[in-house]
């Protein structure tokens, strides 16, 4: 016999053998799919505290996916009762913990817009903003959740001053700055890199302008220093640099600042009447 009768005959045979195991398949996954509906249970109401107890018992172990389900669950079944309010937060904590930032923040939402007088309100505003905090990017991506985090960091002070989640806000905020100024000096260096110096100076203006706590001042300044000689503004450049020299004296900002001026036969010189004079 050839091989080329050989695999046609094997061919047919495989043929013939897959075909009853198809439709044998599809008969057992028809009976299984039968016998799942068969013994779904029924939707049955169970009393409010025990839902409300599995979930915290299922929160206590660490299961904070089944948690969650558990405490948005409690709302379904008893969405009027005192209960119902606690898991609305609790639901919240579940997603936090789980990393679900997106899931807690419209929890908290919900929770605060039916709720908006309740004794968890601080602590929701407070959830709310270290999950949005929680998700800051590197300074090289967008920073438009640090500034949702810095809203709602502001939110919490603003609205609770004298709670514990105030106190652990201000904290957050100062990091929060920091990283947003450290955005506007990576743009401004790549502008200054690129020779587009008053594009620079505009992002460095940013961070001596908001964001003058940080500690990305002293180099925003030296580099509004640098972008101005560049572009043979000299007056404004010495005053950069004065204004640095004078509230920064011992950084070594200033020291290179002062360097790159004494090395053009120049001093830092205050001016009065510049944007910089009236910040400082």
């Amino acid at each position: 016999m050839s091989i080329s009768v050989e695999n046609s005959i094997l061919g047919a045979l495989l043929d013939r053998l897959a075909k009853p195991g198809r439709l044998l398949f599809s008969g057992l996954l028809l009976t299984a799919l039968v016998a799942c509906a068969a013994e779904e249970k029924p939707y049955v109401e169970e009393p409010v505290d025990k839902l409300y107890n599995r979930a915290v018992d299922q929160a206590n172990s660490g299961n904070w996916e089944a948690a969650a389900n558990s405490f948005d669950e409690v709302e379904r079944q008893h969405p009027y009762s005192t209960w119902a309010t606690k898991a609305q937060v609790m639901a919240a904590y579940a997603y936090y913990q789980r990393n679900q930032y997106d899931d807690a923040i419209a929890a908290v939402d919900r929770f605060l817009q039916l709720h908006p007088g309740h004794k968890d309100t601080p602590y929701a505003y407070y959830l709310k903003a270290i999950s949005y905090y929680e998700q800051i990017a590197d300074v090289a991506r967008d920073q438009g959740t640090t500034q949702k985090a810095l809203n709602a960091l502001n939110d919490v002070v603003q609205r609770f001053p004298t709670s514990e989640y105030a106190r652990d806000a201000r904290l957050k905020i100062d990091l929060t700055r920091d990283h947003l100024a450290g955005k506007e000096m990576t743009i401004g260096r790549y502008y200054l890199r690129q020779g587009q110096y008053i594009a620079a100076i505009n992002r460095f203006k940013v961070v001596v302008e908001k964001y003058q706590t940080t500690s990305h001042v002293p180099e925003a300044l030296h580099r509004i220093t640098e972008s101005y000689l560049a572009l043979g503004v000299v007056e404004e450049a010495q005053n950069a640099a004065a204004v640095l020299g004078h509230n920064y004296p011992g950084s070594e900002w200033y020291i290179d600042t002062y360097a790159m001026l004494t090395g053009k036969d120049m001093r830092p010189e205050a001016k009065e009447g510049s944007w910089l004079s009236r910040l400082f």
